[in-house]
């Protein structure tokens, strides 16, 4: 956890956290097999994946153009998130471009396991006096 100013204190501008590590890996593996299957489906040894072997060939083999569209949409959705993000940073108070770099790139590589905890982030308000 990277945080430049106390949680506790006021609405850290540099606010950032990296994405839980096994919801992130779920989200790196999904997407690297969702790849091999839609541009190297000839090496893929369908017969060592176990059950999901016969689905994926009968997928591989069945409807292709819809895998195909489904890995654009599914990287599409990321973008949609990662901008997301932006705005979430914006009405969070975390102004720091570092960190909204930081929170833009990793909601695009890793998606909700990054943006849920943007979105539970809640900045400590300052009183007003």
């Amino acid at each position: 956890m990277v945080a430049a100013k106390s949680e506790a204190g006021k609405a850290a501008p540099s606010y950032f956290r990296t994405a839980r590590a096994w919801p992130a890996l779920l989200t790196v593996l999904g997407l690297g097999c969702f790849t091999w299957v839609v541009f190297w489906p000839q090496s893929i040894p369908y017969q060592s994946l176990g059950p999901l072997g016969p689905f994926t060939q009968y997928l591989v083999d069945h409807h292709h153009t819809l895998l195909y569209n489904g890995y654009w949409i599914a990287w599409l959705i990321h973008v949609g998130e990662s901008l997301y993000a932006m705005v979430l940073c914006k009405s969070k108070g975390i102004t720091n471009g570092r960190a909204q770099l930081l929170w833009f790139l990793q909601t695009f590589l890793f998606g909700i396991a990054s943006l849920s905890i943007l979105i539970a982030y809640r900045p400590k308000r300052q009183k007003q006096t």
